[in-house]
């Protein structure tokens, strides 16, 4: 399924460093194919588009992973 956010994705536009030839495989993999499997878009779901880093890349769902259990753990404990 294509990413519903490609218009404003700097990985999509090109504003991030890449290799070109990675870059075209990931855009089609994560951007064109499964954006559920994105870092990028499950931090931007999930938590929200301020949350994503500017150098976290597609291939990173482990480093998503943690950022968005830590912006969980620090939310909760806010409220506590």
């Amino acid at each position: 399924m294509t990413c519903e956010k490609l218009a404003a994705c700097p990985f999509y536009n090109d504003k991030m460093t890449v290799e070109s030839g990675i870059g075209s495989i990931y855009k089609k993999r994560y951007c064109e194919g499964n954006n559920l499997i994105c870092a990028r878009h499950k931090v931007s779901v999930e938590i929200g588009k301020e949350f994503v880093p500017e150098n976290l890349y597609p291939n990173m769902l482990e480093r998503a992973e943690e950022i968005i259990k830590e912006h969980k753990e620090n939310n909760t404990n806010k409220t506590n």
